[in-house]
């Protein structure tokens, strides 16, 4: 089967990442059309899979756009329009991986007759989305779309309450493997003795410094913790979200906490980071659709602690293999980092039961083959 997938990013999110995993089975007969060009394209040409930059400037409108922003925008992508439904004709479908690709994705699988499928990495709701946006989004899955596939049931039951159509959505989890997490410890050993960790119980943060990310539910749960516990950030701002950043410093220093936190900016060494950790938690205050970091963690072998709502309560059974706290409460999170801080055993446990869930559950293999079931079933 020949795919054109299509992705609106040059940054390498956790949408970008799920698509290079699903885009290596095809990758002798695929083509990733990009509309910006990026450290992304150069992951996938690491990858061995075939890749273009479809546009020649960036795609102005937001997440929070008007519709009359929204409208303006679509004159702007004539032309990238026009330049994928030429490469269309070549493939067998169109995949569209984000919002903007289903976009432009929907407009040429309708001028040039091919199939659409929509990759749902989002949670369709007025917390991520402007009223015009959503709209848009659904209005073009439902009318254009021959298959939704939703990253999590908690992004499928967002897209079905925005009024899509249930006959067109199926959930497929990311997929994962685990082999890239296996981790050296002499590595390890040797990383924490960098960044000044030893001896220290190191909390791990893997996101973009962003509001509903909620680093700052961290730094504030830190003042509740033994004053051991240091907190590393793994991230950094995106989409103009500088400010965050500059609030996140300054709580540090009001809270007194600069010997207790680290920001260690975008890295690519992420397992090895996660190696260095005994908790990684996640604090997003708005639903998560997924949740990549929290199976990252399991796989590195490491307890996570993530906010309860969303993705997050279909990948973690509390106390079996992650923890679970209410959004927005720094105090209750708090209480999980001590509950690890002081049963090192117990915690220990409830990561090696996590490792060998998320291996099965998440094996890249087993995604690989209910992706190509769908795209079976739904195309011939």
């Amino acid at each position: 089967m020949k795919i054109l997938f299509l992705d609106q990013s040059g940054k390498p999110g956790g949408a970008e990442l799920c698509l290079i995993d699903i885009a290596k089975p095809y990758r002798d007969s695929c083509l990733v059309g990009l509309f910006v060009d990026g450290a992304f394209r150069q992951l996938l040409e690491q990858n061995q899979i075939p890749v273009e930059v479809l546009a020649t400037e960036a795609i102005k409108v937001r997440k929070e756009s008007s519709f009359t922003q929204s409208l303006s925008s679509v004159t702007a992508l004539l032309p990238l329009i026009a330049k994928v439904v030429q490469k269309a004709r070549q493939y067998d479908l169109i995949y569209a991986n984000t919002q903007k690709a289903l976009v432009v994705g929907a407009l040429a699988s309708f001028l040039s007759r091919r199939p659409l499928v929509y990759h749902l990495h989002d949670i369709l709701s007025t917390d991520h989305f402007s009223p015009t946006n959503l709209k848009v989004a659904v209005t073009l899955a439902n009318r254009f779309a021959s298959l939704v596939i939703a990253n999590s049931k908690a992004s499928q039951a967002a897209f079905l309450e925005a009024g899509g159509r249930s006959d067109i959505i199926d959930v497929v989890y990311n997929g994962f493997d685990p082999q890239v997490y296996q981790i050296d410890r002499t590595n390890v050993s040797q990383l924490k003795t960098q960044l000044e960790l030893e001896g220290k119980f190191v909390v791990g943060h893997f996101s973009r410094l962003s509001p509903w990310k909620g680093q700052h539910i961290l730094i504030e749960a830190l003042t509740h913790c033994q004053k051991n516990v240091t907190a590393i950030f793994v991230g950094d701002a995106l989409f103009g979200e500088q400010d965050y950043v500059r609030q996140l410093h300054k709580q540090v220093t009001e809270l007194v906490l600069e010997d207790r936190v680290k920001f260690l900016g975008f890295r690519s060494d992420i397992p090895q980071l996660m190696g260095v950790c005994d908790l990684v938690a996640h604090t997003s205050t708005a639903p998560e659709p997924f949740g990549r970091v929290i199976v990252e963690a399991m796989l590195c072998g490491k307890p996570i602690v993530a906010a309860q709502s969303g993705g997050a309560i279909e990948l973690i059974e509390p106390g079996i293999n992650g923890f679970l706290v209410p959004p927005g409460k720094p105090d209750l999170l708090a209480e999980v980092i001590n509950t690890c801080y002081d049963r090192p055993e117990y915690t220990i446990a409830i990561a090696k039961s996590a490792c060998e869930i998320a291996t099965q559950r998440f094996h890249q293999t087993n995604i690989d083959r209910q992706i190509a079931d769908l795209l079976s079933r739904t195309f011939t």
